[in-house]
């Protein structure tokens, strides 16, 4: 960034060449569209200390990496199921350069809700990420109200893709205005919608306007595909207080140029990229 400050991304996988070869390995047996061949496999690093130096680069403090958990709609099976150790080696080695986000099966209450309550108190995660779409139940499901109650617990925030979905399975489950009927019946649980809710950007911003609880992540998007409503909301009044800055794996230095020429205020800038996130996940 121009004004040198330092950014906050909230989306990351676990990008060591291990873990990216066994979900290379599982995408063979999947439908794979046409907005994912386009973009490419996820990112890797030969180390978490290239990893951090690529962070460097681009002035990047800290990356939340999230125990991903994607149900496969097609075949039936846990085809990315990421392990908290495998998260756990960027935060118990870099506690000040990485944070971690639990995951959660809806297929598997008891266990998920007992291994988040580990994460939080033995590993210190900040959070949870869910990705809804193969698991075929909207993000207002029963299954899910008991992550809520949890999350509420221990006062911790979740985040949950929304909008449409990269990989070949029904976006509508990810509808934004679900958070909507959430946050009437979990009114503290701090909730973020993540990848912008497009193509129902409206849909977010409106949760947003409405509840105190819902923040906007434009994660997943470069900057100059940000459609300008999305802009506009981040520079309002209202808007750059729930705005969050991600990448979901798209290169940092490309992505934080990008925002320094879309038109945002300096002080839409500090919260998007930093003081918003370091206020919602309580970072140090």
């Amino acid at each position: 960034m121009k004004n040198g400050l330092k950014a906050i991304d909230i989306m990351y996988y676990v990008a060591t060449p291990a873990f990216i070869g066994r979900w290379n390995e599982a995408k063979k047996g999947e439908l794979v569209c046409r907005m994912e061949k386009a973009i490419g496999g996820l990112p890797q690093f030969d180390s978490i200390e290239s990893m951090i130096g690529k962070m460097d680069e681009a002035g990047v403090e800290r990356v939340f990496v999230t125990q991903t958990k994607m149900w496969s709609y097609r075949n039936h099976w846990m085809y990315m199921d990421t392990t908290l150790e495998e998260v756990a080696q960027y935060t118990t080695r870099y506690p000040d350069r990485f944070a971690g986000l639990a995951g959660y099966n809806p297929f598997r209450i008891k266990e998920s809700l007992s291994e988040i309550e580990h994460a939080v108190k033995h590993y210190g995660f900040k959070g949870v990420y869910v990705h809804i779409y193969g698991f075929d139940i909207p993000l207002h499901d029963s299954k899910m109200y008991p992550l809520f109650a949890k999350c509420v617990e221990l006062d911790i925030a979740v985040s949950m893709q929304v909008g449409h979905v990269l990989e070949a399975m029904p976006s509508e489950h990810g509808r934004p205005i679900y958070l909507d009927k959430i946050a009437s019946d979990f009114p503290d649980l701090k909730m973020v919608g993540a990848h912008t809710g497009w193509p129902w950007v409206q849909e977010l911003m409106s949760a947003c306007y409405k509840w105190e609880n819902i923040y906007f992540g434009i994660d997943g998007w470069m900057p100059k595909y940000l459609a300008p409503e999305v802009i506009h909301f981040m520079n309002s009044r209202m808007g750059m207080d729930r705005c969050l800055w991600g990448t979901n794996g798209l290169p940092w230095k490309e992505s934080l140029d990008q925002l320094d020429q879309i038109g945002l205020k300096e002080e839409a800038k500090r919260k998007v990229l930093r003081e918003n996130a370091v206020r919602l996940f309580g970072l140090q």
